[in-house]
């Protein structure tokens, strides 16, 4: 499906000769960089004594957290608007039925607009790793760490995409695809936590039942998980871990144990990714596309 998509070809040969790409990473470059100089100089300004000069190097391990979460962030930012776009601008441009009548599939196109927008991103990420290299040199990383970081974020830009590509099959102007989609992602992020907050306090701090199964989809759980594990090599420091201290439902107790919620919230994300993409490929369909 991928290998040989002419939609994927297409558009990685075109970014690749665009000076957009160029500055674009520059600008992703010098943003990472910043933070980097800032991070340092904090870390600088906490070495007052001698001791803490001597656990200076230490602190450096803290710099892969920061910069991967600063990393995640513009991914977050920037991803919607590549692929909010896609067939909202084939659209605008009236070359949408012509893609059509190609002998591609509905889900090949979808595929196709989605990872050339993913591995997009992944080319600024691959960009940074000198910069995140100075956490595994001397703050004594482990490069498999990097390695589960890159799985990480791949699994994130294709369920941030694939939301950007579904707004983009609803909506007919790329500005009004970009808006659905970042409010889409609001609902993910922020609203997911309310029934569980609610359920608290309504219950006075008793219980939460299994509201907090919500969160299996919310991508900010899953990383939160993610860097405990990496970071501290056991998720006894975990916030869902933590949650089994207060009164949860019997399958919220279940997930929470150990390192299970993490690898559910993974493949429950990788599987609404996959949702919408078929459901992306359904209304792009003519076959199955809603009469107007």
């Amino acid at each position: 499906m991928l290998k040989g998509n002419p939609i994927l070809k297409k558009d990685l040969k075109v970014t690749s000769r665009s000076m957009r790409l160029s500055w674009g990473i520059t600008a992703y470059e010098g943003i990472m960089l910043l933070i980097l100089i800032f991070s340092l100089n904090i870390f600088e300004n906490l070495s007052t004594s001698f001791y803490d000069a001597e656990n200076y190097y230490s602190r450096l391990v803290t710099l892969f957290p920061i910069l991967s979460i600063a990393q995640i962030v513009i991914v977050g930012l920037i991803i919607p608007i590549m692929t909010a776009s896609s067939i909202s601008g084939e659209k605008e441009r009236q070359t949408f039925d012509i893609m059509l009548t190609t002998s591609m599939t509905p889900f090949a196109i979808i595929a196709g607009k989605l990872f050339s927008a993913v591995s997009r991103v992944l080319l600024f990420v691959l960009a940074s790793i000198p910069l995140m290299s100075i956490a595994f040199i001397y703050g004594g990383m482990s490069w498999l760490t990097l390695f589960y970081f890159l799985i990480a974020v791949t699994l994130y830009a294709c369920f941030a995409g694939s939301i950007g590509i579904l707004s983009s099959t609803i909506c007919r102007k790329s500005i009004t695809a970009i808006i659905l989609s970042y409010a889409i992602n609001f609902v993910i992020y922020a609203l997911t936590f309310i029934p569980m907050v609610v359920a608290d306090m309504v219950t006075r701090g008793s219980s939460m039942y299994d509201f907090p199964l919500l969160l299996l989809i919310n991508p900010v759980m899953f990383f939160e998980e993610f860097y405990t594990w990496v970071i501290t090599g056991s998720f006894e420091d975990s916030l869902m871990n933590q949650m089994l201290n207060s009164y949860v439902g019997p399958f919220t107790g279940l997930l929470a144990r150990g390192g299970t919620w993490m690898f559910v919230s993974g493949f429950v994300i990788l599987g609404i990714t996959l949702l919408f993409m078929l459901w992306s490929a359904r209304r792009i369909n003519p076959l199955h596309g809603r009469k107007k």
